[in-house]
């Protein structure tokens, strides 16, 4: 069976970008493929994050990565710190990598901005610790968004650049699995920005620990224009927030963009909203409640997430250990 490596770093405010462009699609693919599932803790320090605060969102993701349906027997479910050779990894590749490949990386160029000299040498080799996360497990393929499929170009230059300077095929050159409707969600008060847990406004986002007044309440003050819905997706050019919240109802009731319009042509937004909502609610009410289910047990999550380590660090142990085999590097 394929195998499937995919990561989310605990940073809390978990929302419904998070869960329509990653877990839902996550829980459909642990039926198909074996998967490992990570919350990238380690990503995230790439960044100062409070310590305390760091423990309780991993917590936080975990739970609402079982809460979305996410099987933790069926999958492999930790967080990255707990393995080392993720670590071990990352320096040979930051070995391997090139300083013009990670230049050429333009979310570390929008994320370090003007302040580019300030910034941490972890957030600039971020992707030499995204590959090893993805090749220390000899993963086939990796479901991305459209703004990961430059790190995952760069994985595959690294897998192939190790396997030709060293003479052997240690790696996969892994394979990118891009989602369509519902990947990219937007902001409610700005369809043309990406939804995010970073906006001042809680009325831009819909957060998977909302309870069903709050998201009804965000779903009615959501941003829209004056116009009736189209009958056509071609209606939707030049109409970012019809096109968002149209996508959102598709991805949350199953169903294609173009299904979803022809349900909803002609409708007045006020009218929409309320079937929106209805959907919203019905998709993560389940699921909110779960998650505040398992945020009750801290034990539990830290069980299964010791349980998901153990299985992680031995497979990562032969793959580590041919590698280091390779490099040539003594063994105990």
């Amino acid at each position: 069976m394929d195998r499937i490596f995919s990561g989310i770093q605990p940073s809390g405010n978990l929302h419904l970008g998070n869960y329509l462009g990653a877990m839902k699609n996550w829980v459909d693919l642990q039926h198909d493929y074996e998967c490992i599932f990570c919350m990238v803790d380690m990503h995230a320090i790439t960044v100062w994050q409070d310590p305390a605060e760091l423990r309780a969102t991993t917590r936080e993701l975990a739970a609402g990565m079982i809460a979305a349906g996410i099987d933790p027997k069926k999958n492999i479910l930790f967080n990255q710190s707990q393995v080392s050779a993720h670590a071990e990894l990352a320096w040979v590749f930051n070995c391997v990598a090139r300083m013009g490949w990670l230049n050429r990386m333009t979310q570390f160029k929008e994320k370090a901005g003007k302040n580019r000299e300030n910034v941490s040498v972890g957030l600039f080799a971020y992707p030499c610790l995204m590959a090893a996360d993805i090749l220390i497990y000899k993963a086939t393929h990796v479901p991305v968004g459209e703004d990961q499929k430059q790190h995952l170009e760069l994985t595959r230059d690294v897998a192939q650049k190790f396997n030709n300077d060293f003479g052997k095929e240690v790696f996969p050159l892994p394979e990118p699995l891009i989602f369509g409707a519902g990947t990219r969600v937007m902001s409610l008060r700005d369809g043309e920005k990406k939804m995010s847990k970073s906006d001042p406004s809680d009325y831009a986002r819909i957060n998977m620990t909302d309870d069903a007044d709050a998201i009804a309440l965000k779903i009615r003050k959501a941003k829209t224009d004056p116009n009736p819905l189209p009958d056509a997706v071609a209606g939707l050019e030049g109409r970012p927030e019809a096109s968002n919240l149209l996508g959102i109802y598709g991805a949350l009731t199953g169903k294609s963009l173009e299904a979803a319009v022809a349900e909803c042509a002609g409708m007045a937004f006020s009218d929409f909203k309320g079937r929106l909502a209805d959907a919203a609610v019905a998709k993560l009410a389940p699921i909110n409640a779960e998650m505040a289910r398992l945020r009750q047990d801290p034990a539990y999550i830290d069980g299964i997430l010791k349980d998901g380590a153990q299985k992680a660090a031995a497979l990562a142990k032969p793959v580590l250990d041919e590698v280091y085999e390779a490099v040539g590097f003594l063994r105990p």
